[in-house]
């Protein structure tokens, strides 16, 4: 019932979850605690505080997450959230993907939740492209190490689908490097094990998506050419490169 109610637009699953067993949710016209009853959207009434839940329309949100706001909807340290950021008045809209709270850049949002894990599922391999700066001078050894596959301090052999080099200064370099799949503080993990210092990591394209000239901390809807783009790119698995990246 919590995924019902968060897939519905009204909430995230855990505050759902928490409104179940607080008894304030009726499913039928029968308060259920029970956060895993099942629920058919098509046939089933949910009611929280007396009143019906009904699908919110669909949206999907494009984010420019600024360094220092984690992407949750509650942070248990205090922490801003990405949820500050968002417009009043809108749906229940969870993000897809993640960014840790010192990256920034591209973040999609959407109530849409079958959508949100075609974009993060590992076999759809959508290209997530990001300008990284770190505290070395890359040459191509570095850049084929990390195409090649790096152990990172837990074991796990991470590696990118491409590496390369956008300008050096005398003590760093900015890089851009897409990945294929995404796992959790991949780029970051990468260049630990090596050693180097990750200084800014950008998101900067999801497929063909770019961030743009998108300010920090603004958001704007996703255009319905857009959407399309990225579903041919998943619908393919071989996306094309983004066509403004900057």
């Amino acid at each position: 019932m919590a995924r019902a109610i968060s897939k519905l637009g009204y909430c995230s699953r855990s505050r759902a979850a928490e409104l179940i067993q607080a008894g304030r949710v009726k499913w039928n016209g029968t308060v259920r605690r029970d956060t895993e009853t099942p629920v058919h959207l098509d046939k089933d009434r949910i009611e929280i505080d007396g009143l019906a839940v009904v699908r919110s329309s669909t949206i999907y949100l494009v984010l420019n997450k600024p360094r220092g706001v984690v992407t949750s909807a509650a942070d248990e340290k205090g922490r801003d959230t990405v949820y500050s950021l968002l417009p009043a008045n809108l749906p229940w809209l969870a993000p897809v993907g993640r960014l840790d709270k010192a990256s920034e850049g591209l973040l999609l949002l959407t109530n849409d939740s079958e959508w949100a894990a075609k974009i993060t599922a590992p076999e759809t391999h959508l290209d997530k492209t990001y300008h990284v700066q770190i505290n070395a001078i890359a040459d191509e050894t570095l850049l084929q190490q990390l195409r090649n596959g790096i152990r990172a301090t837990d074991g796990e052999i991470l590696r990118v689908k491409i590496a390369r080099v956008l300008r050096q200064g005398k003590h760093n370099s900015w890089l851009e490097i897409v990945l294929d799949e995404g796992k959790n503080r991949h780029i970051r993990r990468m260049l630990e094990a090596l050693r180097i210092e990750v200084l800014r990591l950008v998101r900067v394209a999801i497929g063909r998506l770019a961030l743009g000239d998108l300010a920090k901390g603004a958001t704007r809807l996703l255009e319905e050419k857009e959407k399309q783009a990225l579903d041919r790119a998943m619908q393919s698995q071989n996306p094309e490169p983004p066509s403004s990246v900057r």
